[in-house]
C-alpha cells in the first residue's frame, strides 16, 4: 500500500474527531454530515487555523447547508446528458467521464453534492460501455476524466482507462480534474506521473480557490506533473467568504503562475442545492476580474464564466468595457478613463 493510500484510510469522517481539535461542539455538524459525508485528509485539515476561514468552511459540514432547498440536486441536468452510466455528453465534441466517486475531501460547495459518498464503483462493464459509446461517436475527439476525483483510482486502474481511450483514434486530447494536488498531494507520485507521460497529450486541471492552499506539498505536485511534460491549468469557484476579495483572488492566480499552473477558470456557483452560503452576486465576480485586469499579468487572468442551467453549457461572463460611438468603439481601461478606438477594418 503507497503512502498516499494510508494516509487515506486516516481521513477524519466522524465529526466528534474535530471536537478535540478545535474546542467545539459538533452536533450541529454532525447533523449535517448524515446528509452530506464529510471527509477530510489529514494533511488538509492541517492548513485550517482556526474554525471560520477560509480553509475551514470549505471542508467543514455548516447547518447553513440545510437552509437552501430551493434549489435543484442536478440543475446541470447531468443525469439527463447521459447516454450511459457514467458519461455525460452535453458538447458535440467532447465527453466527460465520471471515472471515480470519491474524493480525498469532500468540498461542502460540491457541483455534484447530490453525488457525495456515494459507494458506485467503476466496473470493468462499465468501463467498457463508456468506451464503446466513445468509439461509436467519432465526433468526440476531448475526453475529460472527472469523478469525484480520477487521482483517487490506483494507478493500474487509471492506466486500463487511458489505455482505452488511446486505441480510439478520434480521442486526440485527455483532460483530468483533480483536487489531489491541493488535499492530497502525495498521491502525485513519481510512478503516476512516468505512467501518465505513456499517453500524452494529457492535460491535468487543477482545483485551488485559496492562497493558503498553495503550500510547499502542493507546489511539489504540481511540479512532479509539470515536469511529466503536462500542462496544468486551474479551475477556482468564486466563494462567498473565501475568495470574493479582489486581493485575495489576485494573489491566488499570481502563486498558481509561479508553482507552473495557468489560471483557466473562475467559476460561478452553480445553483446547486445546499450551496446558497456560498453564492456571490455576478457583479461581485466582474468586479474581482476587473481587479485582476491591468493589475497583474494578463496570464493570471482567468476566463469567468457561468455554467447555465439545463445542460446549456458555461458561457464567458464579461465586464461592460466596450459600447460604440458611430464608427468609433468607446474602450474603458483599467484605470477608468474611456479611449476611442477607431474600429476600421483594412480591405
Amino acid at each position: 500500500m503507497n503512502r498516499w493510500q494510508k494516509n487515506l484510510k486516516t481521513c477524519v469522517t466522524a465529526p466528534d474527531e474535530l471536537s478535540p481539535l478545535f474546542n467545539l461542539d459538533t452536533e450541529d455538524i454532525a447533523q449535517v454530515a448524515k446528509r452530506y459525508p464529510m471527509r477530510i485528509t489529514r494533511y488538509y485539515l492541517g492548513l485550517i487555523e482556526r474554525p471560520g476561514d477560509a480553509i475551514w468552511r470549505q471542508c467543514i459540514p455548516d447547518p447553513l447547508e440545510f437552509e437552501d432547498q430551493a434549489q435543484m440536486e442536478d440543475p446541470l441536468d447531468e443525469e439527463l446528458l447521459s447516454p450511459v452510466p457514467g458519461l455525460i455528453h452535453r458538447y458535440p465534441d467532447r465527453v466527460v467521464w465520471l471515472v471515480s466517486s470519491v474524493c480525498a475531501v469532500y468540498c461542502r460547495f460540491c457541483m455534484r453534492k447530490r453525488r457525495v459518498g456515494c459507494t458506485e464503483a467503476t466496473e470493468t462493464g462499465t468501463r467498457q460501455a463508456v468506451l464503446a459509446y466513445i468509439a461509436n461517436h467519432p465526433e468526440i475527439r476531448d475526453v475529460i476524466l472527472s469523478g469525484g476525483d480520477p487521482f483517487l483510482l490506483e494507478d493500474d486502474v487509471l492506466e486500463e482507462i487511458l489505455s482505452g481511450l488511446r486505441q480510439i483514434h478520434h480521442v486526440e486530447i485527455i483532460r483530468i480534474g483533480t483536487r489531489t494536488t491541493v488535499t492530497l498531494p502525495e498521491r502525485i507520485t513519481t510512478g503516476l506521473c512516468r505512467m501518465l507521460k505513456k499517453f500524452h497529450p494529457i492535460y491535468v486541471n487543477t482545483h485551488f480557490n485559496h492562497p493558503k492552499e498553495i503550500t510547499a506539498a502542493s507546489a511539489r505536485a504540481c511540479a512532479r506533473l509539470a515536469d511529466a511534460g503536462i500542462p496544468l491549468g486551474n479551475q477556482t469557484v468564486l466563494l462567498k467568504g473565501i475568495n470574493d476579495d479582489p486581493q485575495v483572488m489576485k494573489r491566488l492566480m499570481q502563486l498558481l503562475l509561479k508553482i507552473r499552473v495557468k489560471p483557466y477558470y473562475l467559476h460561478q456557483m452553480d445553483l446547486v442545492r445546499g450551496t446558497a452560503h456560498f453564492r456571490t452576486s455576478i457583479d461581485r465576480g466582474l468586479q474581482i476580474m476587473e481587479g485582476l485586469r491591468g493589475h497583474t499579468s494578463g496570464l493570471a487572468s482567468p476566463y469567468y464564466a457561468i455554467d447555465l442551467e439545463g445542460g446549456k453549457g458555461k458561457v464567458p461572463l464579461l465586464p461592460e468595457y466596450v459600447r460604440r460611438d458611430d464608427d468609433s468603439l468607446l474602450i474603458r481601461s483599467y484605470r477608468g478613463e474611456v479611449v476611442r478606438y477607431r474600429d476600421v477594418e483594412k480591405s
